[in-house]
């Protein structure tokens, strides 16, 4: 099975200081700890990033900062997509030039192309850059949903190499794996439906739990492949609590609660996204304790 980046990629979150500003040190320990746990992969400046309120600049400086510090330890990835063609493309050029691994492509958000405007958005995309790309498929965000007919035939450009399968619909995902080549990666977008992807042909995830339980997931994912599915399932049924306690609000509020909870400063969120509350972080703190995460 073709896994371009790792079985386990960390959609990592941005670490803010007191005063907003992005925690560029603290950044780089939340990395180490992802590749020391599991994660073969990290993701930068997805949702969970916070990228709609991070700027260009702390964007390009933390992909630098990161890529710099992990080197070849971990596929480093940047989240480089956007509403705008030209905006997305400049991101991508950038991270290339800095020397990342890879860069992931969100389906346009808010304007709702047709799928023919987000095959050409895509294939602009790719025509700039030799980089490795991964198509970000969440209708759920985007309010656009990418067909498998669409997704298929973006397979068939060589740089495009996964897709981030987030749309939440198995019949979809089925559909899309069935349409593209056995080169094309599929990653489940979603910790809660990782096991189900892997059984309709996925490689991996791209997680948001594996700051937390990387290891357990990566686990998990190759007793998969290996064809150990019973002793797959049982882990990922005991990570079910967890990996619906960190969506009881708006991701990335409770894995920002949870990681400050294991000792990361990762208590700050941007405008318009705000701390848990006392409540939501008993209910985070109680599966941390059934886990023996805390």
């Amino acid at each position: 099975m073709y896994i371009p980046f790792g079985k386990v990629i960390t959609a990592m979150v941005t670490p803010f200081k007191e005063d907003g500003s992005v925690d560029y040190e603290e950044a780089i320990n939340i990395a180490k700890h992802l590749v020391e746990n599991g994660s073969e992969g990290i993701l930068l400046s997805g949702t969970t990033g916070e990228s709609p309120t991070t700027t260009h600049e702390e964007e390009y400086k933390l992909w630098d900062i990161v890529k710099k510090e992990i080197k070849s330890q971990a596929s480093i990835i940047a989240g480089t997509g956007s509403n705008s063609t030209k905006t997305s493309i400049k991101a991508t050029k950038i991270a290339e030039e800095i020397g990342l691994d890879g860069a992931m492509i969100v389906v346009p958000y808010y304007n709702k192309p047709s799928q023919e405007g987000l095959y050409q958005h895509f294939k602009s995309i790719s025509d700039a850059t030799s980089l490795p790309l991964i198509i970000y498929n969440i209708p759920g965000l985007t309010a656009c949903n990418m067909t498998p007919e669409t997704t298929s035939k973006l397979s068939e450009i060589k740089n495009f190499v996964a897709l981030k399968a987030a749309s939440g619909d198995l019949n979809q995902i089925k559909k899309t794996r069935d349409l593209t080549p056995a080169d094309f990666a599929i990653y489940s977008g979603d910790d809660g439906l990782t096991y189900d992807i892997l059984k309709i042909g996925g490689c991996g995830v791209i997680s948001v739990a594996s700051h937390l339980v990387g290891s357990q997931i990566n686990k998990m994912i190759s007793l998969y492949l290996q064809g150990e599915k019973t002793k797959s399932k049982s882990i990922h049924e005991k990570l079910l609590p967890l990996f619906k306690v960190l969506f009881i609000t708006t991701n990335p509020t409770p894995i920002k609660a949870a990681l400050n909870m294991i000792g990361f400063n990762t208590e700050h969120l941007r405008l318009p996204m705000i701390s848990a509350t006392e409540e939501e972080k008993i209910q985070i703190k109680k599966i941390l304790h059934s886990l023996n995460i805390i």
